[in-house]
């Protein structure tokens, strides 16, 4: 069963425990900006049969987004979802609306996440992905260049 309920997470509303916020120029919380999850909601709600039972399936903003920073970091299964539990920028990438110092899944959901992509699906997502951030890219320069310089171009 899949239930979509997915809003785009300001990255303001993002509520850490300890006080503080994060930087917007934080490589994760950048990526979260460059990916169109919206585009992907609709092959992956796909991939899941309609049989009403069982527990709520992951987010389509969580899995992806799992296996992005798996991808990223290099790391196995378990060791990306450790990263994740004590990440607050990743916790971000992933929609978190706070940081919570608990496992966001069990590590072998990634045996799930990468069938429901599949190989073809994955290398579409990571074109679309690219296209965005070349799309940014004058943006991006153009903002550090401001926070290095002190002068914007």
């Amino acid at each position: 069963m899949y239930r979509h309920n997915q809003r785009q997470l300001q990255f303001e509303d993002f509520a850490l425990p300890f006080g503080g916020k994060l930087h917007s120029d934080n490589r994760w919380v950048m990526l979260a900006k460059f990916i169109p999850w919206a585009e992907f909601e609709h092959a992956y709600r796909k991939s899941f049969k309609e049989s009403g039972s069982g527990p709520p399936a992951k987010s389509v903003r969580m899995a992806l987004g799992a296996l992005i920073i798996k991808e990223r970091l290099g790391t196995s299964d378990a060791e990306t979802v450790e990263q994740i539990r004590v990440n607050p920028y990743l916790q971000y990438l992933l929609g978190y609306k706070e940081y919570k110092d608990e496992q966001p899944f069990d590590p072998s959901m990634f045996v799930y996440f990468r069938k429901r992509f599949g190989k073809k699906k994955l290398a579409k997502i990571n074109e679309a992905i690219a296209c965005k951030a070349m799309e940014a890219e004058p943006l991006i320069n153009r903002r550090l260049y401001k926070n290095y310089s002190g002068s914007p171009t």
